[in-house]
Formats: structure tokens, C-alpha cells, sequence
């Protein structure tokens, strides 16, 4: 039995340069930490007792007699890649609802793939992961998503990742002073809209045109990542907040569906109670806000949201993990 975690991922700024139609033609970049909210995967070889051959577990159960009947797209496909044709049962968790801006659906398939690798006693990397996720979920799935989750999620920690136009990813941890970034980390604040939304179908709505009738404002948003990064390194975590809500600004150009009256209501509510900045995470449409918001300003906004569920998060340094292996059984 092998049991992998996977922490999930807050994306600061530089979201929408990970698209494949942007980063193709000029190159990506996006500022990003995971936290210790993390999606579980166990996987272990079934045993010859039972009529089905395959067993999957999610939010619902499948037993089938090959991977190739399993209707779950991640389970089906990422099976398909890596050769599992049958006996094998696997189990899927997370700590927070899917489909909410977080990066789960990428967590899930860095997971899924690193659990099939330790299941078969085999070593990987962080960059393979990311890589055949990546390639997964984007031509195997024919999902519309970008590429920093996969690596953000396989990787771990706060850093700066770079998409280059020749398909090149680099990985850099963000040289932020340890007190800027304990602030930081206090002044996060999560927010659960009660809405969430398939991210690739928000992001079919502006993903094909990032070059074209949007080009200018995803500019504007990859200027951001240096800009925000610099506040960090110079310690300023409110101007930093304030450049998160010119992000989110620019953002909200690119689509109409990228926010509703709901989300605006509640981040213009936030601001007005103290928040410096914020944005919502993931591709729009639901999910979780991300707020910063001063220690001291904190009550003020939890007042003002009412009863709007928060989340308290730590930044998480490691990436996707083997957590427990039996070696009975393993491929």
C-alpha cells in the first residue's frame, strides 16, 4: 500500500501567463506558495477475491473490470499513460472541496502518478511529475489549464516558477527575508465563496485569446510577479496587498465569468473593513478568496464577511510526498 500527500497551492500573482497560448509565444511567470491543506491518494494491488478487477474511490466508487471503463477522467487517463490495465485499487481525499481554486485537480494527478511510481518501487522527480501532468490533463484529458499548479504542487514552498517559450520550466524558491514571510503568512486570510466551477470551462471563455484582444492586460499581469516580488524582498507585505487587488483588477477584464456579483460583493466588503488587497484564486468563477489583511485589521474583516467560511492556512514547504509504503504487493 502506498499513501502519497500532495499539499495544495495559493497562486499570487502572474496567473493566466501559464497558458500554453501565452507562455508559447512570451514566456510565463507566477509567484506562488503551497499551504498545509494537501490531497491524499493510497493505492495498493488488489486482491484476486473479487469480481471487479479495479476499484476507485472519490466521491463516489467504481468497481470495473479494466481502467479503461472508470468514468473519473484523472483515474482513467493517468492509468492509461502509466500501463495499469487492471488489479489495482486506489482511494482519493482532500482536506477542502474540489473545484475551488486551489489546485486539487493537479494535486490529484501529481499524486495519482507519484503513488503509481512508489507502488511500482520506482523513483521519480518533482519535475517529471509536474511534466506528466502537465501533459495528462492537457492532451490526454483535453482539459483547458495552465501549467503552475502541476509544478507548484510537485515541488512544494514559495517560489517564483518560469515558463519559458521554448517549453523550458524553472523553479526558483523567492528569496524572501524569513520575517517578511512569517508576516505574510499572518496576514493571509481564506475565504470560501460556496460556489465552486470547473476551472476548465471558465478558462475556455479567455485561454484562447490571452494573445490577441487580451494581450495587453496579461502583460500588465506578468509585470505584476516582479513588482509584488520586490515588495517582498523590500518587506512590504501592504504594498504587496495593494498590487494583488490591481492584479485582481486586470484579471477581471481578461472574462465576464471570471467573477459574479457574489465574489465582488464580498471582496468590496473586505476592503472596506481593511484588507490591503486580494483576489480570487484559481481560474474565476467560485471558490476561495484570498484576502491580506493586517493582524490588527483581521476582526474587522471576519465582522464584515458575517458568516462567510475562513480557512486558517500555513505556508507548506514540501511538495508531493510518500508518506507510508507497504512493499507487499508493490508492481
Amino acid at each position: 500500500m502506498i499513501h502519497v500527500r500532495v499539499p495544495l497551492r495559493i497562486s499570487f500573482l502572474g496567473g493566466g501567463t501559464d497558458y500554453r497560448s501565452w507562455s508559447g509565444e512570451y514566456g510565463g511567470r507566477v509567484l506562488t506558495t503551497t499551504i498545509d491543506k494537501y490531497v491524499y491518494v493510497s493505492l495498493r494491488t488488489l486482491p484476486h477475491f473479487f469480481t471487479h478487477r479495479v476499484r476507485v474511490s472519490y466521491s463516489q466508487v467504481e468497481n470495473v473490470l479494466t481502467t479503461g471503463e472508470i468514468d473519473h477522467p484523472v483515474f482513467r487517463e493517468v492509468f492509461r499513460y502509466a500501463g495499469v490495465l487492471k488489479d489495482v485499487e486506489a482511494h482519493y481525499d482532500a482536506d477542502l472541496p474540489g473545484r475551488t481554486g486551489m489546485g486539487s485537480s493537479s494535486a490529484f494527478t501529481v499524486g495519482l502518478l507519484h503513488a503509481i511510481y512508489g507502488w511500482r518501487g520506482l523513483e521519480t522527480s518533482p519535475m517529471q511529475l509536474a511534466r506528466e501532468a502537465i501533459h495528462i490533463e492537457q492532451n490526454l484529458i483535453g482539459d483547458v489549464v495552465g501549467c503552475q499548479d502541476q509544478v507548484a504542487v510537485a515541488y512544494g514552498g514559495f517560489n517564483l516558477i518560469d515558463f519559458g517559450s521554448d517549453g523550458s520550466i524553472s523553479v526558483t524558491p523567492a528569496d524572501v527575508d524569513h520575517r517578511c514571510r512569517e508576516e505574510l503568512e499572518r496576514s493571509v486570510m481564506l475565504f470560501y465563496t460556496g460556489q465552486s466551477r470547473h476551472a476548465s470551462q471558465v478558462a475556455e471563455t479567455y485561454a484562447g485569446d490571452l494573445v490577441g484582444t487580451h494581450k495587453g492586460t496579461v502583460q500588465a499581469i506578468r509585470e505584476t510577479v516582479d513588482a509584488g516580488y520586490q515588495h517582498l524582498k523590500d518587506g512590504d507585505v501592504d504594498a504587496f496587498g495593494r498590487l494583488l487587488n490591481e492584479a485582481w483588477s486586470l484579471k477581471k477584464r481578461i472574462s465576464p465569468v471570471i467573477s459574479n456579483e457574489r465574489i465582488n460583493a464580498l471582496y468590496d466588503a473586505a476592503t472596506r473593513a481593511g484588507a490591503s488587497g486580494g483576489k480570487l484564486l484559481g481560474a474565476g468563477g467560485g471558490g476561495f478568496v484570498l484576502l491580506i489583511v493586517r493582524p490588527d485589521c483581521q476582526a474587522d474583516v471576519r465582522d464584515a464577511l458575517g458568516d462567510v467560511q475562513e480557512i486558517h492556512v500555513r505556508f507548506e514547504r514540501d511538495g508531493s510526498r510518500i508518506v507510508n509504503v507497504s512493499l507487499n504487493g508493490n508492481r
